[in-house]
């Protein structure tokens, strides 16, 4: 009984050190603070990029495709050093660093260059990394230090093929879905087959607080959302999408949606009772999910949208249309009701159709669009056309997702080889040269 009250009271604990360390502006996971790639609405908006951003800094950097974070006045960011997955930590004033750390040996696979791939979590005092060969580790925000770790292969039997495996998903490309934390609770897509395709790890300690099911893992992020008043983790895995008791991982629901690789890399995105995902074969879906009874789910696809297929650009939403990377070098807009193309945009991105990127970040009712070729695009978030509000280059070649902080946005390139971190000022706070001062 002891032991499951000082439990509880660890949980507890690392909840309110959550809610009390997140500061106005923080970005301290995949695509901000819930996800879905939206600014806090108390964040500075855009209404316009300016012609020459201010650099603040920027820092030299190794190889990597991996997302910088911002949390507790430092940005935390990954990228490869002699051959291995390595953890920064730089303030956010000026770059400078404050800790590295050691993970893990880099990957190798025809995707190259080598490098790191997953995102951060910054949850209170600590910090949580997922190299793509499995290792997780737990570190303390403040000097770096090491909490807790586990390795998916070693410690749970997941598999790791490599190059050209005949086993789908992760074990190709690698483990590069961000774990997402719950109550005290990090849930993590482990993807072994021997009864841990999802883990809950107690974020404090690393104890399993529970294993289901035998899901491959893909590449895609999970999320937690509430859905008819029910907290679900919603996991995008090789077999499809499944719904999931964050508190003990039973299963609430599931849809199937395979391709022929496992590459499901978007990050599902929740509105209502609709979850919108999908893949560069199957199109883009909308599925609705209905509560049968007491316990009982339906997940059931209400429309499909092949012309509005994504790869591996997440969406966002803004109100009740979706606005993503589709399948021909374009941005598109659909209607999130009935999947209808509302509008298409060509001629904003740098890869091939099949490998062009894009990060969406919604900031008030426009959208900054953040392209592999290193380009900013400012547009209206306008269900009706595309209305561009500004552009400018200010980086290289990038499949990173930025971070928005105080107006400021942290970007880091490296896809073809060693890059920068950028802290660039599109919005000064208030009381900066340039800004209105607050009344």
């Amino acid at each position: 009984m002891w032991h499951g009250v000082r439990g509880l009271m660890r949980v507890l604990a690392v909840g309110w050190i959550f809610v009390f360390a997140i500061q106005a502006g923080d970005w301290p996971q995949w695509r901000g603070m819930n996800r879905d790639g939206a600014v806090s609405r108390n964040e500075h908006l855009l209404s316009s990029l300016p012609t020459e951003p201010k650099v603040r800094w920027k820092i030299r950097t190794g190889v990597g495709w991996a997302s910088p974070v911002v949390a507790q006045g430092r940005v935390f960011y990954a990228d490869a050093q002699n051959g291995r997955e390595t953890l920064h930590a730089v303030r956010t004033q000026d770059g400078s660093e404050l800790w590295r750390a050691d993970i893990d040996a880099v990957m190798h696979d025809e995707q190259g260059p080598d490098g790191p791939r997953g995102t951060p979590l910054v949850v209170g005092e600590l910090v949580f990394y997922q190299s793509c060969l499995g290792e997780l580790q737990c570190r303390r925000v403040s000097d770096g230090q090491l909490v807790w770790r586990t390795n998916f292969q070693k410690d749970f039997g997941s598999p790791w093929k490599g190059e050209d495996s005949p086993i789908p998903g992760a074990a190709e490309h690698g483990y590069t879905a961000s774990p997402v934390w719950s109550e005290g609770r990090l849930l993590v897509t482990v993807g072994s087959t021997n009864g841990a395709g999802i883990v809950a790890f107690e974020s404090a300690t690393g104890a399993v607080l529970w294993k289901s099911q035998n899901d491959l893992a893909a590449y895609a992020a999970s999320v937690v959302a509430d859905v008819a008043g029910q907290s679900q983790l919603i996991a995008f895995v090789v077999e499809g999408l499944v719904g999931m008791k964050p508190e003990d991982g039973s299963v609430l629901w599931r849809y199937p949606l395979k391709t022929s690789y496992g590459r499901n890399c978007l990050t599902p995105v929740v509105l209502g009772d609709m979850v919108v995902t999908g893949s560069y074969q199957a199109g883009l879906r909308g599925v609705r999910l209905q509560k049968q009874g007491d316990r009982s789910w339906q997940a059931e696809a209400q429309w499909t949208n092949a012309a509005a297929a994504m790869n591996f650009s997440s969406p966002v939403v803004v109100q009740g249309f979706v606005f993503g990377v589709g399948p021909a070098k374009n941005l598109v807009c659909v209607e999130a009701a009935t999947g209808r193309l509302a509008w298409s945009q060509e001629g904003l991105f740098a890869g091939a159709a099949g490998s062009s990127y894009g990060a969406l970040l919604v900031i008030g009712e426009n959208l900054l669009l953040a392209t592999d070729g290193g380009l900013l695009v400012l547009l209206a978030a306008n269900p009706t056309e595309f209305r561009e509000l500004g552009r400018v280059q200010v980086g290289g070649r990038s499949w990173s997702h930025p971070a928005y902080s105080d107006g400021t946005l942290y970007w880091a390139d490296g896809l073809s080889g060693p890059g920068y971190l950028r802290s660039i000022e599109l919005s000064p706070a208030p009381g900066k040269e340039g800004s209105p001062k607050p009344k």
